[in-house]
């Protein structure tokens, strides 16, 4: 596995703690700017905010179908996040992705 990867693998995997552990990752990778962190920052930061943005918008909906189907969209995401981290692979979260890479590119 690249030396790259292995490096920045802590920060790639502690972005995926939802909330604070983007801030975590981004002040881990804030000397060394890994490009594989930086992938996964970007992810992470996505996913909390469509989390806190889904959160926000079914808390109208008092509706157990509703609230379940967000709940295990965002755990399915995540997991996949997750998962390519610690495999040490650079793979967008199906959905959203490619769009957080994009949003998020001053992010490094």
């Amino acid at each position: 596995m690249n030396a790259s990867v292995e490096k920045g693998k802590s920060a790639a995997i502690a972005s995926y703690i939802l909330g604070i552990g983007v801030f975590i990752a981004m002040s881990m990778n804030a000397e060394d700017k890994n490009t594989f962190a930086s992938f996964h920052i970007r992810q992470g930061l996505g996913l909390t905010l469509t989390f806190i943005s889904l959160g926000l918008i079914i808390s109208n909906f008092d509706n157990l179908m509703i609230s379940s189907s967000m709940w295990i969209c965002v755990f399915v995401l995540w997991s996949y996040g997750i998962a390519t981290a610690i495999k040490g692979e650079t793979k967008p979260v199906p959905l959203l992705g490619d769009l957080y890479q994009k949003w998020f590119i001053s992010i490094t």
